[in-house]
């Protein structure tokens, strides 16, 4: 596990901006105090993490290089069909997380039962997920798998609001990019270690299971359902239940919660304004990231001519060079702030892509090279946004934040999509969807550029 003891470097200054009438003291005050240990707890943070290393059956398997590369070959339908209707289907889950998340995140702070909803939430994921072994190689079964890959998109998103508002209690603000580089880096490393299981124990056929029917991969979803809900267990018996400001607010109709919200949206704009623009920036370049993940395996299979075998072979190279990069990033987190992570590795996303884009008449040499780079770029860019919010939300605002973080991000999780079918329609090609892929990374950084780098001012 990586060293999470606090390192030698100057104190933060209390420079968070005043947000729902918390001054910036008491902010740090709690971030340090009742929200979160005074010092890092490597069990505790261990116990997190492990939901991360557990989420990867939902992330790497179900979403990215099983499950929807399965969902979108022949058997269900034409090429480009499919994929499309793939899209609509996490479109529809991404705007009942835009309309259900900051409310549901505010709601289980108000509450004081953060740990309950991601409880919840998280056993709602896994149901959904071992459902997935009803789902047959026939065109019949295509809306059962999408709709359960887009339930699950939705319950794994409200389960991520409750655990990213866990951060600042398993952290302390001079830990907290490494802690978050941590969690990141065992989801990755979870799917290197499911993804080999998968791959010999079921597509190479070591345990037996029959290569007719699909049975393979709707087996694999079984134990890919198992794996989520033993890891997710951890964090709920070893971090305490949140108790922090947040839930001493008084607690409202589920209705009403949403005039609260726009209350405090308004608030934010008024005395935080760069942490919206943060919220839409990253909301952009995040859209890209999950492009990437969405669409990597589905251009492995149907660009580069990869088996489902390869795609899987590959997901666990990309998994390795993923959590080791975020790991080691997250230590840069801390000593430079999240905004030159994210910056760093956007650009280095561009540029890969772009050059599996220019090169893909090259072979598979290519996607193996310039997308294990995009890789290297995903996860670094993903902790540091979650790290760069974490640093600035109000204290007992977690959830609601969260909530709202991925609200913005699912707002426009139109884009990537949207974008990758255009070019392909366009381009007459499926790999001119990452061109798609890519304006909407380059947008989103051309967004960030101007938001102030409030990390680097809270180092004196």
């Amino acid at each position: 596990m990586a060293d999470m003891n606090e390192p030698d470097v100057p104190r933060m200054k209390p420079d968070l901006p005043q947000f729902a009438g918390v001054t910036p003291t008491d902010a740090l005050a709690t971030a340090i105090g009742a929200e979160g240990p005074a010092t890092t707890r490597k069990r505790i943070v261990l116990a997190w993490g492990l939901w991360d290393w557990g989420s990867a059956a939902f992330n790497a398997v179900v979403t990215t290089f099983v499950f929807t590369v399965y969902l979108t070959g022949s058997s269900f339908g034409p090429e480009g069909t499919v994929e499309a209707q793939l899209g609509w289907a996490l479109a529809a889950a991404g705007l009942l997380i835009a309309l259900l998340a900051p409310v549901t995140g505010q709601r289980s702070d108000t509450s004081g039962r953060r740990k309950f909803w991601l409880a919840v939430n998280t056993y709602v994921v896994v149901a959904l997920t071992a459902a997935m072994f009803f789902v047959q190689p026939d065109p019949s079964f295509l809306w059962l798998g999408l709709l359960l890959v887009a339930a699950g998109n939705v319950f794994f998103e409200f389960a991520g609001v409750n655990y990213n508002a866990m951060l600042s209690q398993v952290s302390t603000p001079r830990s907290i990019g490494r802690v978050s580089g941590f969690g990141w880096g065992m989801g990755y490393i979870g799917g290197i270690v499911l993804l080999l299981i998968v791959y010999f124990g079921f597509i190479q056929g070591l345990f037996g299971v029959p290569d007719e029917d699909g049975l393979p991969v709707r087996v694999a979803m079984i134990v890919s359902a198992i794996w989520f809900g033993l890891f997710a267990l951890p964090v709920l018996f070893a971090v305490p239940e949140y108790r922090g400001t947040g839930a001493k607010r008084e607690k409202v109709g589920f209705f009403a919660s949403y005039a609260r919200l726009g209350r405090d949206i308004a608030r934010l704009w008024r005395e935080a304004r760069h942490t919206v623009w943060f919220l839409l920036a990253s909301a952009v370049f995040r859209d890209g990231l999950a492009g990437v993940f969405t669409f990597g395996g589905v251009l492995a299979a149907s660009v580069f001519g990869f088996s489902p075998g390869e795609v899987i072979i590959f997901a666990i190279a990309a998994n390795v060079v993923a959590g080791v990069s975020t790991i080691a990033v997250g230590a840069l987190d801390d000593r430079l702030g999240a905004k030159p992570v994210i910056v760093a590795a956007l650009i280095g996303l561009i540029v890969s892509g772009l050059l599996v884009f220019f090169l893909h008449d090259g072979g598979q040499i290519v996607f193996w090279t310039a997308g294990l780079a995009l890789c290297l770029f995903v996860g670094p860019a993903q902790s540091a946004s979650r790290t760069f919010l974490a640093r600035i939300i109000p204290p007992g605002r977690e959830g609601e934040v969260f909530g709202l973080y991925a609200t913005t991000g699912r707002a426009v999780s139109f884009l990537a999509p949207t974008m990758f079918a255009i070019f392909v329609t366009i381009g007459g090609a499926a790999y001119f969807g990452i061109l798609g892929i890519v304006l909407v990374l380059a947008v989103g950084l051309a967004l960030l550029i101007p938001v102030k780098a409030v990390q680097e001012r809270l180092r004196s």
